[in-house]
């Protein structure tokens, strides 16, 4: 099985070919095609986590949809001083679509 260790948004995803991934907001429309830098490579036995091979390694996904998360309340309180904050945050999301992985 090949599957590949990616740096997208900000964090790190496991993917293989075929998987639907949902990361930070990237750059792109609906179907255009983004490529994903890669930190780790299993294919099968072989592991390559070397900076040079890892530079010929392209991880391609196809850009699904753009969505956002869901609904984060964050309340703030402060006993006997009359003090009461409340806040919203919906995260930006994008929808991607691993098309291929090239060693």
């Amino acid at each position: 099985m090949v599957y590949a260790i990616v740096r997208a948004g900000g964090r790190q995803e496991k993917v293989s070919v075929g998987d639907l991934v949902t990361l930070n907001r990237v750059a792109g429309e609906a179907g255009s095609t983004i490529e994903l830098p890669a930190l780790l490579l299993v294919d099968g036995e072989k592991v390559t986590s070397a900076a040079a091979e890892l530079a010929k390694v392209t991880v391609t996904a196809e850009v699904l949809e753009d969505l956002r998360g869901p609904k984060i309340v964050i309340q703030k309180y402060k006993n006997k001083t009359g003090y009461k904050k409340r806040q919203g945050h919906r995260q930006e999301l994008t929808k991607v679509k691993i098309t291929g992985i090239n060693a």
